[in-house]
């Protein structure tokens, strides 16, 4: 299945909406989120606290082109992006996939927004793309989203200790994932 052939998928809840982005989209995703980059965005995601316009500009309209990964927009009832869910790196042979969410304002975080899009990406990559297995990787200073992930059916798969760092600490970093079968049986 191409890419475009997927370009029209749109699902809603009270007001917000996931889609799939748009070269169209590039310069607001950069203008609502990176300018600037909430720094505790960066510190949950590991990326670092600041990009330059063209940076992130070049890099979200790749992301549009790339046919192994889809890109999902979260967008307020304003029409604003607020955040991103993200099936990346995918390996259409043993039919896998890195998934990953952000959510850029701190205001929208523990809304249910972010549970939402990581049932409807999940749902798009088992029923559309047919894909057997999801995995991420969250650090452990970010156990609201590891929560969010054990919701929706990911389940731990291993631990690398002390992995990252957290300011001066040493943090680990989560492995998860959920299959197919999983992700049907809920």
């Amino acid at each position: 299945m191409k890419k475009t052939d997927n370009a029209r998928i749109t699902w809603e809840k009270d007001g917000y909406v996931l889609r799939l982005s748009k070269r169209e989209d590039a310069e607001n995703y950069y203008w609502q989120n990176y300018n600037p980059l909430d720094p505790e965005v960066a510190r949950l995601t590991g990326c670092k606290p600041s990009f330059t316009h063209d940076e992130v500009v070049d890099f979200f309209l790749s992301c549009v082109d790339d046919e192994n990964r889809y890109d999902f927009l979260i967008i307020d009832p304003d029409g604003n992006i607020i955040g991103e869910s993200v099936i990346n790196e995918i390996d259409r042979d043993v039919q896998s996939a890195n998934f990953r969410i952000g959510i850029f304002h701190s205001n929208v975080r523990k809304k249910g927004i972010g549970s939402w899009a990581i049932r409807m990406t999940c749902g798009f990559a088992f029923e559309q793309l047919h894909l057997h297995r999801l995995e991420l990787d969250v650090f452990s200073f970010n156990p609201g989203a590891e929560k969010a992930y054990l919701k929706a059916g990911f389940r731990r798969e291993g631990v690398l200790r002390d992995a990252v760092k957290d300011g001066d600490t040493y943090a680990d970093d989560i492995l998860m994932a959920i299959l197919e079968d999983e992700w049907r049986s809920q």
